[in-house]
């Protein structure tokens, strides 16, 4: 009785073992967490992953940045700047960089550095697009309204900790 038991455990087990191995095999294989943007104009927030679940919230603008914090098979958990997070089918995700502005009005500058030229200013909760972010750097540089410059990235939502790219 006792053998046949730890058997089935085992057995459970094993199948258990699986199963989180094929949800983590179903997805994407990129990194989490990572970044992408919204690729509709109108995009459903669930509350789990397949459309059985219920709408929580409905994004209503394009481009707007989302970080993927999990996936499984084609269904992204993402989590926005406000810190709301919820499912999205992959369909609806672009990998474009964008940003959102945070805080208060911030400067675009014509170089990458503090004493450089505004070009523009930015308010709260304004989104554009990220071009690049040098390694070294403690600016991006972004598109945004027309303008084209570098942004410190303490000023701004949609990049990781120490993430780089050209």
């Amino acid at each position: 009785m006792r053998q046949a038991l730890a058997g089935i455990l085992l057995c459970g087990f094993i199948l258990s073992a699986a199963g989180s191995a094929l949800a983590q095999v179903s997805g994407s294989g990129l990194p989490l967490p990572r970044f992408v943007s919204l690729r509709a104009g109108e995009v459903n927030l669930r509350t789990g992953p397949g459309v059985q679940y219920p709408v929580d919230w409905v994004y209503r603008k394009s481009g707007l940045p989302l970080e993927v914090i999990a996936e499984y098979k084609a269904w992204r958990k993402v989590r926005d700047w406000e810190g709301a997070q919820g499912w999205v089918h992959q369909t609806m995700l672009s990998s474009k960089r964008t940003f959102i502005v945070t805080g208060i009005s911030r400067d675009v500058r014509a170089k990458a550095s503090a004493k450089s030229a505004i070009v523009a200013q930015v308010q709260s909760n304004v989104s554009g697009r990220l071009l690049a972010c040098p390694g070294a750097s403690t600016f991006c540089r972004v598109e945004v309204e027309g303008f084209d410059g570098w942004l410190n990235r303490a000023d701004f939502w949609g990049i990781l900790k120490g993430e780089a790219f050209e």
